[in-house]
């Protein structure tokens, strides 16, 4: 299926005027006002639950293998994981997985 140049762009306009009006909408509500104490505490974690939900998926059901589980992308996810732990730095543990995955890919 072939689409024209026009319903390309209709549909790229229209998806950010959308993401716009959501994100607008939340800080606009908002304003300048300050924010409870409970609020900011939970909004703390927001990157610590998204992140893992975004990788997650390609560790565990890799698109590249076709779904099916690599022993490597685990052992990188598992490294990253430990490293993160371990060290409490967000850095430390991206370098630690990406370094096994590198390596893991190497080898095999």
């Amino acid at each position: 299926m072939t689409y024209s140049n026009a319903e390309i762009w209709f549909t790229i306009l229209a998806l950010g005027a959308g993401t716009f009006l959501l994100r607008y909408s939340f800080l606009g509500a908002i304003g300048s006002r300050p924010m409870p104490e409970w609020f900011l505490r939970m909004l703390r974690y927001t990157a610590v639950a998204v992140l893992p939900a975004l990788a997650a998926p390609l560790v565990v059901w890799p698109a590249a293998t076709h779904g099916q589980t690599d022993p490597v992308r685990l052992a990188a996810g598992a490294a990253t994981v430990i490293a993160g732990y371990a060290t409490r730095n967000t850095l430390a543990a991206i370098v630690a997985g990406a370094a096994t995955l590198m390596i893991g890919f190497y080898l095999s």
